[in-house]
C-alpha cells in the first residue's frame, strides 16, 4: 500500500490516503465527502516530495470535484419547511407509499 497525501482544491481540505497504485494525471477516484457521500474527483496533479525521514519520495495528489458531480451537489432540490401543508398528500409524492410504518 502507497500512502498518499490528497489535497482537495474543491474543500480546501489534505489527507492521507492508502492506494494500491498511483493514480495518473486526468484519471477519476472516489473520495468521501465531508457530509459522508462518495463523490468523483478528477486528479489535477501528482508529484512527489522527499520525506523528512530518509530517502524515501512521497506522492502527493491535487485533486478537485468532476464538474458533473459538482453539478449534481449544487442541484440539491429545495427543502420544504417544517409545518409546510402544501401538498395534499406528501407521502404520494416522495413515493413514500411503498415503504412500511416502522412499529416497535
Amino acid at each position: 500500500m502507497i500512502e498518499i497525501e490528497i489535497q482537495n482544491e474543491t474543500h480546501q481540505t489534505q489527507h492521507r490516503i492508502r492506494f494500491a497504485a498511483v493514480p495518473r494525471i486526468g484519471e477519476g477516484v472516489r473520495l468521501r465527502e465531508p457530509d459522508g457521500c462518495w463523490a468523483s474527483y478528477d486528479v489535477l496533479d501528482l508529484w512527489y516530495q522527499k520525506a523528512e525521514y530518509g530517502d524515501i519520495w512521497v506522492p502527493y495528489l491535487h485533486v478537485c470535484m468532476t464538474p458533473t458531480e459538482k453539478a449534481a451537489a449544487t442541484a440539491v432540490p429545495a427543502q420544504r419547511p417544517i409545518g409546510d401543508t402544501s401538498f395534499a398528500d406528501s407521502r404520494a409524492v416522495f413515493g413514500e407509499e411503498e415503504f412500511v410504518p416502522y412499529t416497535v
